[in-house]
């Protein structure tokens, strides 16, 4: 990720040099209270927040390899496994869920209502348009008041649970571009996100950087963790954690097994 025009969002794309002037597609308040954006370079969309480079559509490797790494770790030879988006941005994590023959099922949870309805106009080519996908269900929500809803045992917020789990909501936890999103990667949080596991499941985390500190917590609350680098074309490599749900964390899930 990048906070300024000058490189990228995602850290991987060219420097931009002559060529094709910034258009904006669309601008609107977020949910935060802060400008979002979304502008089209050439053939490239990239989506701002309060003139901070999110993320763009010109690689994406290392949102996709999340999910594939995820989804890799799964103990065994899934099939019609669940899989839990926080964050939908350009869509390759959704798309690259969709696309692998061991998925049934992919929930996006996207906060920004104009993100959602991007991907039915501009963006619908860009991930093959989402919300057309029956297998997959988007919902506009909160990440964090969504996971109290849903698995803090609140009257109707029974879920089935979730084979794989990825978050791509921010630059990560020791980046985060809305203020809100914090309480995202704090114990609270990932003891949420542990009860939505399945025994085995596998819950990711990606991040524009290496936050060993977050890695640490991240295992004491759910198992295990990986660390797997994606290199970028400039600055620190992306960075995916991936922690297995260990057997002893199912005490505490409220979800069957």
């Amino acid at each position: 990720m990048s906070p300024t025009a000058s490189t990228s969002a995602d850290g991987h794309g060219p420097e931009p040099g002559p060529g094709p002037e910034p258009e904006v597609v669309a601008r609107a308040t977020g949910e935060t209270g802060g400008d979002l954006v979304l502008r089209r370079i050439g053939d490239d969309f990239e989506i701002y927040s309060n003139g901070v480079a999110l993320m763009d559509t010109r690689d994406g490797a290392s949102e996709r390899l999340m999910v594939r790494a995820a989804l890799d770790a799964l103990p065994g030879e899934p099939t019609g496994a669940r899989v839990l988006i926080g964050g939908l941005g350009v869509g390759f994590s959704a798309r690259e869920a969709l696309d692998d023959p061991r998925v049934g099922h992919v929930r996006v949870v996207e906060l920004e209502p104009l993100v959602i309805e991007w991907h039915s106009g501009p963006l619908a080519e860009v991930a093959g348009d989402l919300p057309a996908d029956p297998r997959c269900e988007l919902v506009c929500a909160d990440l964090v008041s969504w996971l109290y809803r849903t698995a803090g045992g609140e009257p109707g917020g029974g879920e089935p649970g979730y084979d794989v789990i990825c978050l791509d909501t921010d630059n990560g936890p020791d980046w985060t571009v809305a203020e809100g999103n914090g309480r995202l990667y704090e114990p609270a949080a990932l003891d949420l996100l542990a009860r939505l596991l399945r025994p085995g499941g596998v819950l990711a985390f990606w991040s524009a950087m290496r936050a060993p500190g977050f890695a640490a917590l991240l295992e004491r609350h759910c198992g295990p963790v990986e660390t797997v680098e994606v290199p970028a074309r400039r600055g620190e490599p992306d960075v995916v954690y991936l922690a297995r749900r260990s057997r002893r964390s199912s005490r505490e899930s409220g979800v069957p097994n």
